[in-house]
Formats: structure tokens, sequence, C-alpha cells
């Protein structure tokens, strides 16, 4: 589907549909111009509802108001809504707010590209894609001036992200026999070469030179051996070097802390913090953002078998610490801790941050469609909080404190792998992160537990059952918001 920016007023582009947003149930808009049809179908114009008039060449969506995740949404429902028809073209006006005015340029073009997205990888009859082109009119419905070279600039860089967040979600979705360790280095490899990528691959030998004792023994049972992943984006004159971490558990059994087989099911989505750094580095790279990016990322099995880490056992993590394992289901933590570590050492970056289906108690916490943020800079936390929020992605900030922290004491190690209390889940395996957090950096690194919003079982707004691509939107403009400073 191509998306393009036109100075040619609505009147004047030729299309099969015109797409029309209904604002907050209000028929009497002086755009809607099926009112009296509207009303007869007994369409009310809420959010995401939708109405094709096929006499009239328009499609008609509801959006609760012109904030831009209403928008992104209602636009990903008319997509979707359509996908259904033979129509091939499309066209639209613009639906700008007073706040900003490519925001909701983004907004549209994104909700289209993600509403269009469906897993069909498997199935023997592909989902249909029909719409070839969308065409935007420069000409806002409310009589806002539009920039239109801004707004060229606005669908570009929507673009890049909405399908880097597309990408995301296709890896993810991407079933455990299929996306091994060895085959999400060879993804992150094929994207290297195709963006202009420095990538670094490093196997079992590799891990050990790095005595990355705790990520090895998590790999220790599974037949598809472990790899680092280490993808670099270095442009010319890069204002800030940013280290992004990303768990990638292409399959979690559990350990011998098994799960129950319910709980097994979606596992593969396990991988999703490292998927949301490969999508991240697609878009930054595309983009042309003056950062230096650095996705590191931890790719293995969590599996079963004679030789597997147990309960009770002791891990030398790479930074010397050890760790007395209390759960090998609580592996994400281990494989992070030394990725963490290697990513201090070898980058010595401004910014650190890493990605993590982490913990069910964040699911708990927050729900199943927000990200925690944990970290000890509050005025950080604030930053990537507000970025999330103008992307559109829900994010909830979870407090660390001294009590917690004492949780994870263990009497034989440096520090234990689960709390020993059932509360505060979240928290205690981010504080477990913290212990692999140099001094230096303490200021400087942010935890985001994905484990709501990366794979939900069921569509919800313009995410289609699956996973959703969660980091990929939140951190692009996160990146873009530090830049203007």
């Amino acid at each position: 589907m191509k998306i393009e920016i036109t100075e040619q007023q609505r009147s004047e582009i030729s299309a099969d549909i015109e797409i029309i947003c209904v604002i907050d149930k209000n028929l009497d808009h002086p755009w809607v111009e099926d009112k009296e049809s509207l009303q007869l179908l007994g369409f009310e114009g809420g959010q995401d509802e939708t109405c094709l008039l096929a006499e009239s060449r328009r499609i008609y969506v509801g959006a609760s108001s012109l904030h831009h995740d209403d928008i992104r949404s209602a636009y990903a429902a008319a997509i979707r809504a359509l996908k259904k028809t033979k129509v091939s073209s499309v066209k639209s006006g613009l639906y700008l707010d007073n706040e900003c005015m490519t925001q909701n340029i983004k907004a549209m073009v994104e909700g289209l590209i993600l509403g269009d997205y469906e897993f069909d990888t498997y199935k023997s009859e592909k989902s249909k894609h029909p719409i070839q082109t969308v065409t935007l009119a420069c000409e806002d419905f409310n009589g806002q001036t539009v920039d239109c070279e801004r707004a060229k600039e606005a669908v570009t860089k929507a673009t890049i992200t909405a399908e880097a967040t597309n990408f995301t979600r296709e890896i993810i979705n991407t079933p455990p026999d299929d996306m091994t360790p060895k085959a999400l280095a060879q993804k992150a490899e094929e994207l290297a070469k195709a963006n202009g990528l420095e990538c670094t691959i490093l196997d079992e030998n590799g891990l050990e030179a790095e005595n990355m004792g705790a990520f090895l023994a998590v790999s220790r049972a599974s037949a598809h051996p472990p790899r680092l992943i280490h993808l670099a984006y270095k442009p010319e004159n890069a204002k800030y070097k940013i280290a992004l971490v990303g768990k990638g558990l292409t399959y979690d059994s559990g350990g011998l802390s098994l799960k129950p087989s319910d709980y097994m099911v979606t596992m593969k989505a396990d991988k999703s913090g490292a998927c949301a750094v490969l999508g991240i580095m697609k878009a930054v790279s595309e983009l042309g953002l003056p950062i230096e990016v650095h996705g590191i990322i931890g790719a293995t099995e969590n599996m079963i078998g004679g030789n597997a880490y147990k309960p009770d056992d002791i891990l030398k993590a790479k930074n010397g610490k050890t760790i007395e394992i209390r759960n090998t289901d609580a592996e994400g933590r281990l494989v992070l801790a030394d990725c963490l570590c290697y990513a201090q050492e070898k980058v010595a970056p401004d910014y650190l941050l890493d990605f993590a289906t982490l913990t069910g108690a964040c699911v708990v916490a927050l729900g199943e469609y927000t990200t925690g943020i944990m970290g000890h800079n509050s005025e950080l936390k604030h930053s990537f909080a507000k970025a999330a929020n103008k992307a559109g992605e829900l994010t909830g900030s979870l407090p660390f404190n001294r009590y917690l922290k004492t949780l994870i004491k263990s009497n034989v190690a440096d520090v234990c792998n689960i709390s020993s209390s059932r509360y505060g889940g979240a928290i205690t395996a981010a504080l477990f992160l913290d212990h692999f957090i140099d001094e230096e950096y303490k200021d400087k690194w942010l935890h985001l537990d994905i484990a709501g919003p990366a794979f939900v079982e069921k569509q919800w707004g313009y995410n289609p059952v699956g996973a959703s691509g969660a980091g990929v939107r939140m951190t692009v403009k996160w990146f873009e918001q530090i830049l203007k400073k």
C-alpha cells in the first residue's frame, strides 16, 4: 500500500472511496454529507465504528476526538473495513489538532499501515490487501493552514516507523521452530546488510570468552545454541550514543521450573524485546537520525533436559557477581544481566535502555496494554513516558524502594534471581537487573517491561491479534524528542 500526500483538493483526487471521520459523534459537521443515510443505517459515530456507503463512495468512521490516538485507531478501523471490498484506491482530507500540525498526519498514516497488517505467513489462503494507494489531500476539514512540505515529510517518517513496527510484529509472530536464536541472528544480519549497519554475532564460544555465565546457563538444555547479536548504527556527527538491550527468548518453557501447558502457549513472544530492538534499529537507520544506536540482543531458548540449569545452582555473571537460582522460569533477567554488562563495557552509552517481556507481575500491575517503566532517574522516566504518550503507546511508572530490594538478597550468593515475596514482582525483577548496572550508568538506565502490550490474543485499537510491536514507536519518538533539547 502506497500512501502519498498531494496539494490537490479532495474534490480533485480520483479514488474509489473517500474516508470521512465523524468526530465526537457529531453528524452535523459540514463535511458529513450523508447524515440522513447514516442515521437510517443506525450509524452513531462511536470510536472505530464504520459505515460504508457504496453509492456515495464514502466510508465513515468514528473518532471520539481529534486526539492523535483516536485518529490513529479510526483510520486502522477504516482500512480493516475496506479490506473486505474490492476497493483499490482511497482518498482523505486531514483532521488536524491545534497542538501540532504533523502529529495527526503521522497518526493517520500509522493507522492505515498498522491496521492493514495481518500475520498470514503460515496460512494457505492469504489475507486480502486490496488497497493499493491512499492519497491524502493537503486540506484540513477544520480549515487549518497546511504546510504541504512538512506534511510530506510527516508521511515519510510515519511510513518508516509503522513499517518498522510491522517488521517487528512479523518476527515476534514467527513460531519458535522457525525463529531460533540462529535464525534471529540471520534476520539481524539481513537487516544490517540492507540498512548499512555494523553487525557482530557471538556464538556460545564467544559468550564463554566474554564470561557470560548467566546467559550460557539458560541456553544449556536447548538444541539450538545461543547467539548474542550486536547491531550498530553510526552516523557522522551523532549527538548521542544509545544502547538498546533486548531479551530474546525465542521460546521459554520455564526450564525445570516448568510452566503449565496453558502458559507455554504464546511463549514465542518472549523474544518481543529483542524484536523491538531490531525494529528500532531499522527505523532509526532509515530515518537517518543523528544518534549512534547500538542494539544488543541475547537470543536463546529456555528448555528442559539432563544438562538444564537448576534451582539451587549458583551462576557467575559477566561482571563477576554470583546469582542464586531459585526458579529457572526467571531466566530473562539472567540473559539481560550479561547483555547489560556487555553494553556498558563495549558501548559506554549516554543512555541505556532494556526491553523485555520480563514479568507477569507487570501485567497484573498495569494491565495488558501498558508498558512498565522503571529506573532511578525520575526526569528520564518522565521524558520517556511523555514520548510514549505522543506516540500512542501506554506506559506506567513503577517505583523502586529499598524495602523491595531486600527481597532478592541471597544467603549463599550476591543476589537471588527471584524475590522471597509474591508481591511487587515487576519491581524486584528490575531491582535484580540493577545489580548489573554500574554506578556511573544508574541515572542513564531505563528498564521497560513490555510483557503486557507485546502480545495480546485479541484485537485492540490498531493492533491485531498477536504481536503489537510495542516499544518501537515510543522509542523513535523519544529519540526525536531528545534531539530537540
